[in-house]
Formats: structure tokens, C-alpha cells, sequence
């Protein structure tokens, strides 16, 4: 096991972040979690080397505190939509900016970096586009801050929002549903797979000043994604796609409902394939995981007593 450390993890109660802090955890670190509501979180304070602490991570101040007598600093904000204030610039680039200074004045080295595959200055939406520039802030202060990026595909695991949102949303429609970019191309990548490669690189200064581009081991389009949860979860599956120009006006729409269950940015993004260039796990020395080794844990349907398992 590597030395016990202490780790901040801005973003810890999200997907990955909990899942993280759950394995740094059993490791022996000692993690300090921010967040604004923390009796939200119950399963984390059980965590006998967890804290979670009464923060804005958007606050500098509380940065330099969060920050303080910290080995390492793991970044996984990130948004996938922009609500109000809470725009791509102000979650990816100004928070990376805000936390790198921090570190500097913290004399914390060691930064691990969330980022996205696809992760562009010149991509097709503003969400790669701010992804590449928060990237850039990293590699511009690397003199005195020592770190690792890692671009994920769209990440999948039992508490996700991308096959079980699929799944809801085939729940409610009975199984219709549009698809925009139908044959957009993914590398669905295992939540449990991301976070050993985040916890191997702090133990592994070989990976200081690396990016690993994290891809599951399919390349699957966005339509074998919908059909494959469908499957898997005994779901009715009846997709059409859409033509770019309705998955545009679809973006529009949808982008103005409650909880913006699709935008135009989402849209923009699908036009740029999210499959990887070079094997990060492989470089790390890691295994990994395909989709359908895992989504039956966790998608299934329960089987009832008497009931016998499907034919193929």
C-alpha cells in the first residue's frame, strides 16, 4: 500500500468523487471532502479517514483553507450543463485557476486533474472547449505544481446518470425514444477503472506531468449504448434517430426544461467521437473493465421467485 497521504477531493460527493473517496479511504489516506451540505452525505461521514467540511470551492479563501497541509489535491468539478451562474468558464477554467493558485500559496504540489476526452481549444462546444482550457491553466503552472490529467469516455457505474438515466427515460417513454448523433462513437469506461487509475498515479511519480486518456476496452455508438442498457435492464427499446438539424432544435428545446435534459452544447459535443488515441490504462499498468462484464450488477431487472433466466 502506498505511504498514507492527505488528499483534498474538490467534487468528492459527486459519481466519481464518491467512489474515489471510498477507495482512498480503505487505502488508509486521510481525505478531506468540501461541499455546501453535509449532512447530505451520510454515507461518507462513516468513513472513519473522511472529513467533510462546510465549503464553497468557488471561494478562494475557502480554497486556501481547504488546501492547507494537503499532500495532494484531486479536481474532479465539472459540469455537464450550464445553469445560471454556473457556467463552463466559471466550473472548469476559473476554478482551476483560483485552485492552482492556492496551491502555489499552500506550497502544494501535487494536483490530480479531471478532464474529458475530447477536451479542445478549437471543439465543436463550449463544454471541450473550457475542458482544454482549464488543461492549459495545469501545464502552464506545472514549475512548482507536479501534475497528472486523466480524459475520461463517458463514465458508467451503479450510481451513474448515463445507463440508469437511459433506463428511466426508456421507463417512461415504453421504450420510444430520439436519439441525436445515433451513431456518435464512446469508449464507456468503468467508474471503479477511473478511480484506481487516480489512486495509482498518487502513488506513482512516473505519472507526474502525464495525460492518460481513459477508454473501456468496446467502442460503442451512442445507439448501441441506449440498446445494450435496454437489453440488459428488460426494457422495450424502439430508437429513431435524428437528422443533426431536428437534434439541434431538439437541443434548444429540451435545453430550456427543468433540469435540461439535453442542450445544444450536448449536441455540439456529440459531434466529436469520445473514443480514445492511446490506451491510458495500458501506460498505468491497469486493468479495465467492458460495459457488459458490469451493467448486469447493477441494471438487471430482480428476478421473481419461480422465474427462469431468459433464452438466448
Amino acid at each position: 500500500m502506498a505511504a498514507q497521504m492527505n488528499i483534498c477531493v474538490l467534487g468528492g460527493t459527486g459519481f466519481v468523487g464518491t467512489a474515489l473517496v471510498n477507495r482512498l479511504s480503505d487505502a488508509g489516506h486521510w481525505v478531506r471532502v468540501p461541499t455546501r451540505h453535509p449532512d447530505r452525505h451520510q454515507a461518507l461521514q462513516v468513513l472513519p479517514t473522511v472529513r467533510l467540511i462546510r465549503a464553497d470551492v468557488h471561494d478562494r479563501r475557502d480554497l486556501d483553507r481547504l488546501v492547507e497541509g494537503m499532500d495532494a489535491v484531486v479536481n474532479l468539478v465539472g459540469i455537464l450543463n450550464e445553469h445560471g451562474g454556473n457556467t463552463f468558464q466559471r466550473a472548469h477554467v476559473q476554478l482551476t485557476a483560483k485552485l492552482i493558485d492556492a496551491l502555489k500559496a499552500g506550497r502544494v504540489r501535487r494536483l490530480l486533474h479531471m478532464s474529458s476526452l475530447g477536451a479542445d481549444p478549437h471543439g465543436p462546444s463550449r463544454y471541450l472547449r473550457s475542458k482544454a482550457e482549464a488543461e492549459a491553466l495545469v501545464h502552464a503552472a506545472s514549475a512548482p505544481v507536479d501534475f497528472t490529467i486523466f480524459r475520461p469516455s463517458v463514465i458508467f457505474g451503479p450510481d451513474d446518470s448515463l445507463t440508469n438515466r437511459f433506463a428511466g427515460l426508456l421507463r417512461l417513454s415504453h421504450g420510444w425514444l430520439p436519439l441525436a448523433r445515433a451513431q456518435a462513437r464512446f469508449a464507456p469506461v468503468y467508474v471503479g477503472d477511473v478511480t484506481a487509475a487516480f489512486a495509482h498515479a498518487l502513488s506513482t511519480r512516473s505519472t507526474i506531468g502525464q495525460t492518460y486518456e481513459l477508454g473501456g476496452p468496446q467502442i460503442m455508438t451512442l445507439e448501441q449504448l441506449v440498446r445494450t442498457t435496454a437489453a440488459v435492464a428488460g426494457l422495450p427499446c424502439h430508437l429513431f434517430g435524428l437528422p443533426d438539424p431536428l437534434a439541434r432544435l431538439q437541443g434548444v428545446i429540451l435545453g430550456c426544461l427543468p433540469g435540461k435534459p439535453f442542450t445544444l452544447d450536448n449536441f455540439r459535443s456529440l459531434m466529436r467521437d469520445s473514443v480514445c488515441a492511446e490506451d491510458g490504462f495500458e501506460r498505468l499498468g491497469l486493468a479495465r473493465h467492458a460495459l457488459l462484464e458490469l451493467l448486469p450488477t447493477y441494471l438487471a431487472p430482480p428476478r421473481t421467485a419461480g422465474s427462469q433466466p431468459a433464452q438466448s
